[in-house]
């Protein structure tokens, strides 16, 4: 390798790390805000020494074994093509099982339900905690009321999710250099007060966690929950893999991010240490603080709050990104019906925006800012989504491993049971927090269960009855040669999930036209279990005759969907008299005997009638479509 070669191949390195910081952890990188304040505020008794040491000591091990050793340096070895997060785990364990495993879809849908929790109340609590800081501003403090924190919070909110539409790409060069100074901030604070009381440095001794889960009984278990704020956003770092890569994610987090939270959870703790031990010289109690943004002086203590609503906002902006991919994926998947899909980038084709998922979002984040009006009672709410987020993920990853891999079970359960108990005693803990607020993900993600549930049993059985209804394609065909109708020039492309059943839109133009195209192709738009298919390995085609085509094209669910250019370059486009695309709009009715419950059957109907437009889904321009309708009884 030439000096030139790997020049650029370590600038590129360092741009994707850059990148990767920006991105991928923004929400972990703003955990310092509220995590330690949060978990020593569960103590709920006398907070003394060793209530702020094993406080520390469970968070530093907390981001020691579940970020670096589970995710770091485990997970994100279990990519598909390149391709990471919870429904991507899902693909890979359903290719592995060949589909015959009901777990692995349902595990895929309730981590892609609780993800949508998750994604409601990262912005909510990041943004509000961040404009909270303005209360420890001298001269700007007494007029930081509740209604001033709040009106700024929102303002700073809609405004964030009113510029989706307008695309993030012009912005996003600065996210990575943005996140690096904050994270330079966070090890400068930590590395100023460690000095204070540098017997801190004890914490990392995992005793001190041990002793105080074993002396504080059920409490313990509360501070344990409100640790786990000092992971959220562990999942991002697979849910990322495809932008970044492996390599550049690993490095940012092992050789910056890291030790950046590292050093600001110690400096947080020896400042809460020596001011237990002023209170106690004072003989006055000891009071837990907003120990973060204590950490600066006074004079630089505005610039940092600054700085800390912008590394929030762009840790919202990295989870509602988040949530427009995890949301294309579970379309491409069949896990939810189409919606609306916006390049908002010629050149990034991961920027996306998607007009439904932006606005709910909002609606949700803008009703737990004003149902909790504070950081510290919407903390109670987060872990629940993550937890039960990392619990899906250990199990999918542990069934890719077993049967894709090919791992021996034993040695593979051996390996996965003490990330398992680590992970489902998170989520215990975070289960005692349900009436505080916990119920907020769990609502949210079951009801995203929900809807995914109907989703695909409607579609299944209106799939089902709709091939009960047709006639076999080859016994169509006969009948044409037979009596061929009249033949009109050009090319019919009718849209079809079975190439094997005449199509309804195929029967109605025969039925009511009366007339054949020259050239007639069947076309079933699939998509493949890998992220991403090559242009030239889509198209599939089989001759049914000497009318008919079935054409096959086969996407990645990650892939952007252009059926015209895909089947052009095929050269099936080509001829006189141009191309009409003929779709059937199949509308839901009730059966005499429905096969769903009522109201199944009418979330589904809604859901179904609400679908995007599949021409506009698939790339085909509304000028050469022709839609012609049919009922299905369910």
């Amino acid at each position: 390798m030439t000096a030139a070669s790997r020049t650029s191949r370590n600038s590129t390195l360092a741009a994707l790390t850059l990148g990767a910081i920006g991105v991928v952890y923004g929400d972990i990188g703003t955990s310092p805000l509220y995590a330690f304040r949060e978990a020593l505020a569960q103590t709920s008794g006398r907070i003394g020494s060793a209530e702020i040491l094993g406080v520390l000591s469970l968070a530093l091990w907390a981001l020691i074994i579940v970020v670096t050793m589970k995710y770091v340096l485990f997970l994100l070895r279990a990519d598909n093509g390149g391709e990471g997060g919870v429904l991507s785990l899902m693909a890979l364990a359903s290719r592995a099982t060949q589909g015959r495993w009901p777990v692995v879809m349902a595990l895929g849908a309730i981590g892609a339900g609780l993800f949508f929790g998750d994604a409601i109340i990262t912005p909510a609590l990041s943004v509000l905690s961040a404009v909270e800081g303005l209360k420890t501003v001298p001269g700007i403090a007494p007029v930081m009321s509740l209604p001033a924190i709040l009106l700024l919070t929102v303002a700073i909110l809609i405004g964030l999710f009113m510029i989706q539409a307008r695309g993030t790409a012009s912005v996003a060069g600065l996210f990575g250099p943005i996140c690096a100074v904050w994270f330079v901030a966070l090890a400068l604070l930590g590395l100023w007060h460690i000095a204070d009381a540098p017997q801190i440095l004890f914490a990392f001794n995992p005793v001190h966690a041990v002793l105080f889960l074993t002396s504080h009984g059920t409490t313990g278990l509360f501070v344990l929950g409100a640790v786990f704020l000092t992971v959220t956003g562990a999942e991002a770092l697979i849910a990322d893999m495809g932008h970044f890569g492996r390599k550049p994610i690993q490095l940012g987090w092992l050789g910056f991010v890291w030790p950046a939270l590292t050093l600001n959870y110690l400096g947080q703790g020896a400042l809460a240490l020596k001011a237990l031990a002023a209170a106690k010289a004072a003989g006055q109690p000891f009071a837990n603080a907003d120990w973060f943004f204590l950490m600066a002086p006074d004079a630089l203590r505005a610039p940092l709050v600054i700085l800390a609503t912008l590394a929030t906002i762009i840790a919202s902006q990295a989870v509602i990104t988040g949530a427009y991919s995890l949301t294309q994926q579970a379309i491409a998947l069949g896990l939810l019906p189409r919606m609306t899909i916006r390049q908002t980038s010629a050149d990034q084709q991961g920027q996306i925006y998607m007009p439904v998922v932006n606005w709910l979002l909002l609606a949700g984040i803008l009703l737990l800012v004003f149902g909790f009006q504070s950081s510290s009672r919407m903390a109670a709410a987060y872990g629940i989504a993550v937890t039960g987020t990392m619990v899906v993920t250990t199990c999918l990853a542990f069934i890719v491993a077993w049967k894709l891999w090919k791992w021996d079970v034993f040695w593979t359960a051996l390996l996965f049971l003490p990330f398992l108990a680590i992970d489902l005693i998170f989520f215990g803990a975070n289960i005692l927090r349900v009436v505080e607020g916990g119920w907020v993900p769990l609502l949210v993600g079951t009801v995203m269960i929900g809807l995914i549930a109907t989703w695909r049993r409607g579609r299944a059985i209106a799939l089902r009855r709709g091939a009960d209804q047709g006639i076999p394609m080859s016994e169509l065909a006969s009948a044409l040669a037979k009596r061929p109708p009249p033949r009109v020039e050009g090319i019919a492309v009718y849209l079809t999930e079975d190439t094997d059943r005449a199509p309804s839109a195929l029967l109605h133009n025969l039925k009511h036209n009366k007339v054949l195209h020259a050239r007639n192709i069947l076309l079933t738009v699939a998509t493949a279990r890998a992220p991403h298919v090559p242009s030239a390995d889509r198209l599939a085609q089989t001759p049914l005759g000497a009318d008919f085509v079935a054409a096959r094209l086969t996407y990645g669910y990650m892939d952007h969907i252009d059926v015209p250019s895909d089947l052009g370059t095929a050269g099936l486009l080509a001829g006189s008299g141009g191309t009409s695309f003929f779709v059937g709009r199949n509308a839901i009715r009730a059966a005499a005997r429905p096969a769903m419950p009522l109201i199944p059957l009418l979330l589904f109907r809604f859901l179904h009638r609400n679908a995007a437009d599949p021409t506009a889904f698939f790339g085909v321009p509304t000028n050469r479509v022709v839609e012609l309708g049919s009922q299905i009884e369910l």
